[in-house]
Protein backbone atom coordinates (compact mmCIF):
# COMPACT_ATOMS: atom_id res chain seq x y z
CA UNK A 1 0.00 0.00 0.00
CA UNK A 2 1.43 3.45 -0.91
CA UNK A 3 1.78 6.00 1.90
CA UNK A 4 1.36 9.75 2.10
CA UNK A 5 3.90 11.34 4.45
CA UNK A 6 3.92 14.99 5.56
CA UNK A 7 7.08 17.06 5.83
CA UNK A 8 6.69 18.65 9.31
CA UNK A 9 8.71 21.75 8.39
CA UNK A 10 7.11 23.06 5.21
CA UNK A 11 3.87 21.02 5.18
CA UNK A 12 4.56 19.27 1.88
CA UNK A 13 3.06 15.81 1.38
CA UNK A 14 5.14 13.11 -0.33
CA UNK A 15 3.85 9.88 -1.86
CA UNK A 16 5.93 6.84 -0.95
CA UNK A 17 4.88 4.37 -3.64
CA UNK A 18 7.40 1.51 -3.71
CA UNK A 19 5.18 -0.54 -6.01
CA UNK A 20 6.05 1.79 -8.88
CA UNK A 21 9.54 0.29 -8.84
CA UNK A 22 7.92 -2.57 -10.76
CA UNK A 23 7.50 -0.40 -13.86
CA UNK A 24 9.73 -1.58 -16.69
CA UNK A 25 11.24 1.90 -17.07
CA UNK A 26 11.91 2.66 -13.41
CA UNK A 27 15.42 4.07 -12.90
CA UNK A 28 16.41 3.22 -16.48
CA UNK A 29 16.12 4.88 -19.90
CA UNK A 30 12.75 4.70 -21.63
CA UNK A 31 12.74 2.19 -24.46
CA UNK A 32 10.45 3.31 -27.26
CA UNK A 33 9.08 1.38 -30.18
CA UNK A 34 7.37 2.68 -33.30
CA UNK A 35 5.73 -0.72 -33.69
CA UNK A 36 2.09 -0.59 -32.67
CA UNK A 37 2.04 -4.39 -32.26
CA UNK A 38 4.20 -3.99 -29.14
CA UNK A 39 2.31 -1.04 -27.67
CA UNK A 40 -0.18 -1.86 -24.87
CA UNK A 41 -2.23 1.24 -25.73
CA UNK A 42 -2.92 0.22 -29.34
CA UNK A 43 -6.16 -1.46 -30.54
CA UNK A 44 -5.91 -5.22 -30.31
CA UNK A 45 -3.74 -5.05 -27.19
CA UNK A 46 -6.52 -4.21 -24.72
CA UNK A 47 -5.72 -7.30 -22.65
CA UNK A 48 -2.30 -5.78 -21.86
CA UNK A 49 -3.94 -3.02 -19.78
CA UNK A 50 -6.33 -2.97 -16.83
CA UNK A 51 -10.02 -3.02 -17.82
CA UNK A 52 -11.34 0.27 -19.16
CA UNK A 53 -13.09 2.65 -16.80
CA UNK A 54 -14.88 4.38 -19.67
CA UNK A 55 -14.48 4.73 -23.43
CA UNK A 56 -15.85 6.57 -26.44
CA UNK A 57 -16.62 3.76 -28.88
CA UNK A 58 -18.18 2.86 -32.17
CA UNK A 59 -21.78 1.81 -31.71
CA UNK A 60 -21.99 -1.90 -31.02
CA UNK A 61 -18.31 -2.41 -30.13
CA UNK A 62 -17.60 -4.32 -26.93
CA UNK A 63 -15.73 -3.02 -23.86
CA UNK A 64 -12.03 -3.87 -23.77
CA UNK A 65 -12.05 -4.65 -27.48
CA UNK A 66 -11.08 -2.61 -30.55
CA UNK A 67 -13.57 -0.05 -31.82
CA UNK A 68 -12.77 2.81 -29.44
CA UNK A 69 -11.64 6.33 -30.28
CA UNK A 70 -10.65 7.19 -26.68
CA UNK A 71 -10.19 4.88 -23.72
CA UNK A 72 -9.68 5.46 -19.97
CA UNK A 73 -8.05 2.78 -17.82
CA UNK A 74 -6.64 2.52 -14.31
CA UNK A 75 -2.88 2.98 -14.23
CA UNK A 76 -1.18 -0.41 -14.15
CA UNK A 77 1.41 1.01 -11.72
CA UNK A 78 -0.64 3.51 -9.66
CA UNK A 79 0.95 6.13 -7.45
CA UNK A 80 -2.16 5.88 -5.22
CA UNK A 81 -4.77 3.14 -4.80
CA UNK A 82 -8.55 3.39 -4.60
CA UNK A 83 -9.10 0.54 -2.14
CA UNK A 84 -8.97 1.07 1.61
CA UNK A 85 -9.43 3.70 4.34
CA UNK A 86 -7.27 6.79 4.76
CA UNK A 87 -6.20 5.72 8.26
CA UNK A 88 -4.60 9.03 9.27
CA UNK A 89 -2.14 8.45 12.11
CA UNK A 90 0.89 9.99 13.84
CA UNK A 91 4.35 8.43 13.96
CA UNK A 92 6.10 10.40 16.66
CA UNK A 93 6.24 13.99 15.40
CA UNK A 94 5.34 12.85 11.89
CA UNK A 95 1.98 12.47 10.14
CA UNK A 96 1.07 9.87 7.57
CA UNK A 97 -1.91 8.19 5.96
CA UNK A 98 -2.58 5.41 3.52
CA UNK A 99 -1.90 6.28 -0.09
CA UNK A 100 -5.55 6.38 -1.09
CA UNK A 101 -6.54 7.96 -4.39
CA UNK A 102 -7.31 7.24 -8.02
CA UNK A 103 -4.73 7.07 -10.80
CA UNK A 104 -6.10 6.76 -14.34
CA UNK A 105 -4.68 6.93 -17.85
CA UNK A 106 -6.54 8.60 -20.73
CA UNK A 107 -5.48 6.91 -23.98
CA UNK A 108 -6.21 9.81 -26.30
CA UNK A 109 -6.35 8.06 -29.67
CA UNK A 110 -6.18 4.56 -31.14
CA UNK A 111 -3.60 5.76 -33.68
CA UNK A 112 -0.01 5.03 -32.68
CA UNK A 113 2.21 8.07 -33.31
CA UNK A 114 -0.65 10.57 -33.46
CA UNK A 115 -0.53 13.47 -31.00
CA UNK A 116 -2.78 16.39 -30.10
CA UNK A 117 -1.26 18.64 -32.77
CA UNK A 118 -2.22 16.05 -35.42
CA UNK A 119 -5.85 15.74 -34.27
CA UNK A 120 -8.97 17.60 -35.30
CA UNK A 121 -10.47 20.09 -32.85
CA UNK A 122 -13.28 17.60 -32.22
CA UNK A 123 -10.82 14.84 -31.33
CA UNK A 124 -9.08 17.15 -28.85
CA UNK A 125 -12.48 18.12 -27.48
CA UNK A 126 -13.13 14.42 -26.78
CA UNK A 127 -9.98 14.38 -24.63
CA UNK A 128 -11.22 17.39 -22.67
CA UNK A 129 -14.66 15.84 -22.34
CA UNK A 130 -13.09 12.67 -20.92
CA UNK A 131 -11.36 14.81 -18.29
CA UNK A 132 -14.72 16.36 -17.42
CA UNK A 133 -16.47 12.99 -17.24
CA UNK A 134 -13.87 11.35 -15.02
CA UNK A 135 -13.50 14.38 -12.75
CA UNK A 136 -17.28 14.58 -12.29
CA UNK A 137 -17.41 10.90 -11.35
CA UNK A 138 -14.45 10.98 -8.94
CA UNK A 139 -15.73 14.09 -7.16
CA UNK A 140 -18.43 11.85 -5.64
CA UNK A 141 -15.83 10.03 -3.52
CA UNK A 142 -15.78 11.82 -0.17
CA UNK A 143 -12.18 10.69 0.49
CA UNK A 144 -10.84 12.86 -2.34
CA UNK A 145 -10.09 16.59 -2.05
CA UNK A 146 -8.37 17.31 -5.35
CA UNK A 147 -8.13 15.96 -8.91
CA UNK A 148 -5.07 16.79 -10.99
CA UNK A 149 -4.98 16.16 -14.74
CA UNK A 150 -1.60 16.19 -16.44
CA UNK A 151 0.22 15.12 -19.59
CA UNK A 152 3.84 14.01 -19.91
CA UNK A 153 5.09 14.23 -23.49
CA UNK A 154 8.54 12.90 -24.30
CA UNK A 155 11.13 11.07 -22.25
CA UNK A 156 12.52 14.20 -20.57
CA UNK A 157 9.01 14.99 -19.31
CA UNK A 158 8.55 11.56 -17.75
CA UNK A 159 6.53 9.77 -20.45
CA UNK A 160 7.16 6.01 -20.33
CA UNK A 161 5.16 5.23 -23.49
CA UNK A 162 5.08 7.24 -26.71
CA UNK A 163 1.43 6.45 -27.56
CA UNK A 164 -0.50 9.67 -26.87
CA UNK A 165 -1.98 9.68 -23.38
CA UNK A 166 -2.57 11.87 -20.36
CA UNK A 167 -3.21 11.01 -16.73
CA UNK A 168 -5.45 11.88 -13.81
CA UNK A 169 -4.72 11.50 -10.10
CA UNK A 170 -7.28 12.11 -7.35
CA UNK A 171 -5.72 12.83 -3.94
CA UNK A 172 -7.02 12.98 -0.35
CA UNK A 173 -5.19 16.27 0.20
CA UNK A 174 -4.84 19.51 -1.80
CA UNK A 175 -1.34 19.62 -3.37
CA UNK A 176 1.00 22.24 -1.92
CA UNK A 177 1.45 24.02 -5.24
CA UNK A 178 -2.31 24.38 -5.68
CA UNK A 179 -2.71 25.46 -2.06
CA UNK A 180 -0.17 28.24 -2.62
CA UNK A 181 -2.21 29.48 -5.59
CA UNK A 182 -5.43 29.30 -3.56
CA UNK A 183 -3.94 31.23 -0.66
CA UNK A 184 -2.49 33.90 -2.96
CA UNK A 185 -5.83 34.29 -4.71
CA UNK A 186 -7.64 34.59 -1.36
CA UNK A 187 -5.26 37.28 -0.12
CA UNK A 188 -5.75 39.32 -3.29
CA UNK A 189 -9.53 38.89 -3.17
CA UNK A 190 -9.59 39.92 0.49
CA UNK A 191 -7.77 43.15 -0.35
CA UNK A 192 -9.33 44.10 -3.71
CA UNK A 193 -12.55 42.03 -3.77
CA UNK A 194 -11.85 40.66 -7.23
CA UNK A 195 -10.11 37.69 -8.81
CA UNK A 196 -6.37 38.10 -9.36
CA UNK A 197 -6.49 35.80 -12.38
CA UNK A 198 -9.17 37.98 -14.01
CA UNK A 199 -6.95 41.01 -13.39
CA UNK A 200 -3.98 39.20 -14.93
CA UNK A 201 -6.04 38.37 -18.03
CA UNK A 202 -7.08 42.02 -18.37
CA UNK A 203 -3.47 43.18 -17.88
CA UNK A 204 -2.08 40.77 -20.47
CA UNK A 205 -4.73 41.68 -23.04
CA UNK A 206 -3.97 45.36 -22.44
CA UNK A 207 -0.18 44.96 -22.62
CA UNK A 208 -0.21 42.46 -25.53
CA UNK A 209 3.55 41.80 -25.20
CA UNK A 210 3.15 38.35 -23.61
CA UNK A 211 0.06 37.24 -25.54
CA UNK A 212 0.66 34.26 -27.83
CA UNK A 213 -2.84 34.12 -29.27
CA UNK A 214 -6.36 35.22 -28.42
CA UNK A 215 -8.90 32.40 -28.89
CA UNK A 216 -12.31 34.02 -28.28
CA UNK A 217 -13.13 32.56 -24.85
CA UNK A 218 -9.49 31.79 -23.97
CA UNK A 219 -6.11 33.41 -24.12
CA UNK A 220 -2.65 31.81 -24.30
CA UNK A 221 0.23 33.84 -22.87
CA UNK A 222 3.65 33.58 -21.24
CA UNK A 223 3.41 34.55 -17.54
CA UNK A 224 5.12 37.77 -16.43
CA UNK A 225 7.28 35.85 -13.92
CA UNK A 226 7.78 32.73 -16.04
CA UNK A 227 9.80 30.17 -14.12
CA UNK A 228 11.15 28.41 -17.20
CA UNK A 229 11.74 29.32 -20.87
CA UNK A 230 8.57 29.27 -22.97
CA UNK A 231 6.35 28.47 -19.99
CA UNK A 232 2.81 29.08 -21.20
CA UNK A 233 -0.58 29.56 -19.57
CA UNK A 234 -4.01 28.98 -21.12
CA UNK A 235 -6.87 30.57 -19.18
CA UNK A 236 -10.55 31.39 -19.76
CA UNK A 237 -11.30 35.10 -20.14
CA UNK A 238 -14.53 34.86 -18.16
CA UNK A 239 -14.33 33.98 -14.47
CA UNK A 240 -14.58 30.23 -13.95
CA UNK A 241 -13.27 28.59 -10.80
CA UNK A 242 -13.75 25.06 -12.09
CA UNK A 243 -12.85 23.30 -15.34
CA UNK A 244 -16.28 21.65 -15.11
CA UNK A 245 -18.18 24.94 -15.50
CA UNK A 246 -17.71 25.28 -19.26
CA UNK A 247 -20.37 24.89 -21.94
CA UNK A 248 -19.89 22.34 -24.72
CA UNK A 249 -18.94 25.10 -27.16
CA UNK A 250 -16.27 26.37 -24.77
CA UNK A 251 -14.67 22.91 -24.65
CA UNK A 252 -14.37 23.03 -28.44
CA UNK A 253 -12.86 26.52 -28.28
CA UNK A 254 -10.41 25.32 -25.64
CA UNK A 255 -9.51 22.34 -27.85
CA UNK A 256 -8.58 24.73 -30.65
CA UNK A 257 -6.53 26.89 -28.27
CA UNK A 258 -4.67 23.94 -26.73
CA UNK A 259 -3.91 22.38 -30.11
CA UNK A 260 -2.66 25.68 -31.58
CA UNK A 261 -0.46 26.42 -28.57
CA UNK A 262 1.14 22.96 -28.54
CA UNK A 263 1.72 23.17 -32.30
CA UNK A 264 3.53 26.50 -31.91
CA UNK A 265 5.72 25.00 -29.18
CA UNK A 266 6.43 21.94 -31.33
CA UNK A 267 7.45 23.93 -34.42
CA UNK A 268 9.34 26.67 -32.58
CA UNK A 269 11.36 24.40 -30.30
CA UNK A 270 11.91 21.31 -32.47
CA UNK A 271 9.27 19.10 -30.85
CA UNK A 272 10.44 19.34 -27.22
CA UNK A 273 9.33 17.18 -24.33
CA UNK A 274 6.78 19.02 -22.20
CA UNK A 275 4.36 18.70 -19.32
CA UNK A 276 0.98 20.29 -19.06
CA UNK A 277 -1.10 20.41 -15.89
CA UNK A 278 -4.69 21.45 -15.28
CA UNK A 279 -5.20 23.47 -12.11
CA UNK A 280 -8.83 23.78 -11.05
CA UNK A 281 -10.51 24.52 -7.74
CA UNK A 282 -10.64 21.81 -5.06
CA UNK A 283 -13.57 19.41 -4.98
CA UNK A 284 -15.19 21.45 -2.21
CA UNK A 285 -17.02 24.57 -3.40
CA UNK A 286 -14.53 26.71 -1.53
CA UNK A 287 -12.72 29.49 -3.42
CA UNK A 288 -15.33 29.84 -6.17
CA UNK A 289 -15.04 33.62 -6.24
CA UNK A 290 -11.27 33.77 -5.75
CA UNK A 291 -9.86 30.94 -7.87
CA UNK A 292 -9.70 30.69 -11.66
CA UNK A 293 -8.83 27.43 -13.42
CA UNK A 294 -6.01 27.33 -15.98
CA UNK A 295 -3.61 25.06 -17.87
CA UNK A 296 0.15 25.40 -17.43
CA UNK A 297 2.45 24.13 -20.21
CA UNK A 298 6.14 23.62 -19.38
CA UNK A 299 8.54 22.69 -22.22
CA UNK A 300 11.52 20.74 -20.86
CA UNK A 301 14.36 22.94 -22.14
CA UNK A 302 16.51 23.43 -19.03
CA UNK A 303 17.37 21.50 -15.87
CA UNK A 304 17.18 22.65 -12.27
CA UNK A 305 20.64 22.69 -10.65
CA UNK A 306 21.98 23.23 -7.14
CA UNK A 307 21.01 26.88 -6.75
CA UNK A 308 17.44 26.24 -7.90
CA UNK A 309 16.99 23.20 -5.65
CA UNK A 310 18.57 24.90 -2.66
CA UNK A 311 16.88 28.27 -2.94
CA UNK A 312 13.53 27.69 -4.62
CA UNK A 313 14.46 30.35 -7.17
CA UNK A 314 14.15 29.72 -10.89
CA UNK A 315 16.65 31.10 -13.39
CA UNK A 316 14.92 31.67 -16.73
CA UNK A 317 17.31 32.46 -19.61
CA UNK A 318 14.49 33.55 -21.95
CA UNK A 319 12.37 36.62 -21.22
CA UNK A 320 8.66 35.79 -21.47
CA UNK A 321 8.14 38.73 -23.82
CA UNK A 322 10.70 37.26 -26.24
CA UNK A 323 9.19 33.78 -25.96
CA UNK A 324 5.68 35.09 -26.61
CA UNK A 325 6.80 37.08 -29.66
CA UNK A 326 8.58 34.04 -31.10
CA UNK A 327 5.52 31.80 -30.65
CA UNK A 328 3.06 34.51 -31.74
CA UNK A 329 4.83 35.31 -35.00
CA UNK A 330 5.21 31.68 -36.03
CA UNK A 331 3.42 30.61 -39.23
CA UNK A 332 1.66 27.31 -38.49
CA UNK A 333 -0.40 27.18 -41.69
CA UNK A 334 2.01 24.93 -43.56
CA UNK A 335 2.09 22.19 -40.90
CA UNK A 336 0.83 18.84 -42.16
CA UNK A 337 0.52 15.83 -39.82
CA UNK A 338 2.65 12.83 -40.67
CA UNK A 339 0.56 10.50 -42.83
CA UNK A 340 1.74 7.58 -40.69
CA UNK A 341 -0.05 9.10 -37.71
CA UNK A 342 -3.39 9.29 -39.43
CA UNK A 343 -4.33 5.60 -39.68
CA UNK A 344 -4.64 2.84 -37.14
CA UNK A 345 -1.75 0.43 -37.52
Amino acid sequence: MPELRKDPIIGRWVIISTERRQRPTSFSPVIRSKEAARCPFCPGNEDATPPEVMAYRQSGSEPNRPGWRLRVISNKYPALKVEGPLDRQPQGIYDKMNGIGAHEVIIETPVHGKDIVDMTDFEVRDILWSYRERMTDLERDIRFKYILVFKNYGEAAGASLEHAHSQLIATPIIPKRVMEELEGARRYYGFKERCIYCDIVRQEITDQVRIIKDHDAFVAFTPFASRLPFETCIIPKSHQSSFLEMSDSEYLNLASCLKDTLLRIKLALNDPSFNYVLHTRPISRDAQDQYHWHIEIIPKLTKRAGFEWGSGFYINPTAPEEAAAFLRDLDTSSYRPDEASQAVK
